[in-house]
C-alpha cells in the first residue's frame, strides 16, 4: 500500500513483505494532497560495476559537524575519471525490502524494510548533510524537518543520494568524511513524519552547494529505474539525468508552488 492522490492504494506487481504495512490509517496520515506525479524511465544504462570496499577516510581540510542538515558550506563532490563507471548498490541491505515506482507529490521513493536494517552508501563519495536529531513536529512547519534523522552522500558521480527516517546514524558518519559504495551509514527507522511505518525515504538530486533546501534534497528525479537495476546487481547510473535536470532547473530557491 502506498500514498497516491491523497489516498492509500494497494501496490500492483509483487506484494510487500509486510501484512498491510501496519495500519492503513497511519499511512493515510502521511498522504499528500494534489495530483499524483507521472514518471517515465530515462534511457541511460551504463554497466561496469567495480567491487565496493568499506574504508572511511576524512577529506583533508574538512571540518565535520553534527546536528541538522546544513544548506551552505557543504563539501562538493569529487570529480572522478570514468565516474559513469563507479559502483552503485541498493541503499538498503536487507533480505526483505520493497518500494513503489512513484511517490506522492514529488520524485522520490519509500523503501519499506524492517526497522534496524542497514542503510548503505549507494556509491563512493563524501558525506554531505547529516541530521542526528529528530526535530519534526506535526504541529510545526511541514517540509524542513520531515526526514527526522537523515544523511546524504555527495557521490563522486556528481549526484547526491539522500536517505531519511533513520533510527540511528553510524558512528563516524559526519560531513566531509569519505565513504565507499556499500558502507553502512545508519539503519532503517521511522523518525520524522514516517507515520510509525519503518522505511527509508530515498531521494536523488544535484548537490546545489550554498543554495540548497529540503525541497531539492528530498529528490528531483525518479529513483525506481535505478533501484531496479541496483537490486539485480546492475550499475545503471543517474548522473546524466541529474545533470540534465540541473541544467533545466538550476537550484530553485523555494519549493515548487510557493
Amino acid at each position: 500500500m502506498v500514498c497516491q492522490d491523497g489516498r492509500v492504494v494497494a501496490l500492483t506487481g509483487r506484494p510487500l513483505p509486510y501484512a498491510a504495512l501496519l495500519l492503513v490509517p497511519m499511512l493515510a496520515a502521511g498522504c499528500a494532497t494534489g495530483p499524483a506525479p507521472t514518471w517515465s524511465a530515462p534511457s541511460e544504462d551504463p554497466t561496469a560495476p567495480s567491487s565496493p570496499t568499506a574504508a572511511v577516510t576524512p577529506t583533508p581540510g574538512a571540518t565535520p559537524t553534527a546536528g541538522e542538515p546544513e544548506g551552505t558550506g557543504q563539501p562538493g563532490p569529487t570529480a572522478t575519471p570514468g565516474r559513469d563507471r563507479l559502483p552503485h548498490v541498493f541503499p538498503v541491505r536487507a533480505r526483505k525490502a520493497d518500494y513503489h515506482p512513484t511517490h506522492s507529490g514529488y520524485p522520490g521513493t519509500d523503501i519499506f524494510a524492517d526497522c534496524g536494517e542497514p542503510v548503505v552508501a549507494v556509491t563512493d563519495g563524501t558525506i554531505g548533510e547529516v541530521s542526528r536529531r529528530d526535530r519534526y513536529d506535526r504541529r510545526g512547519p511541514q517540509g524542513p524537518y520531515n526526514g527526522g534523522l537523515s544523511v546524504s552522500v555527495l557521490g563522486d558521480d556528481g549526484v547526491r543520494y539522500y536517505g531519511s527516517h533513520l533510527t540511528e546514524i553510524a558512528e563516524g558518519i559526519e560531513p566531509g568524511v569519505r565513504v565507499r559504495a556499500g558502507q553502512q551509514l545508519g539503519t532503517v527507522g521511522r523518525t520524522g513524519n514516517a507515520n510509525n511505518v519503518c522505511h527509508l525515504h530515498f531521494g536523488i538530486s544535484p548537490p546545489c552547494p550554498g543554495e540548497d533546501g529540503w525541497w531539492i534534497r528530498r529528490g528531483v528525479i525518479w529513483p525506481a529505474p535505478y533501484l531496479d537495476s541496483w537490486r539485480k546487481g546492475g550499475n545503471r547510473a543517474p548522473a546524466a539525468e541529474v545533470a540534465a535536470w540541473h541544467r533545466r532547473n538550476g537550484c530553485p530557491a523555494k519549493p515548487p508552488g510557493r
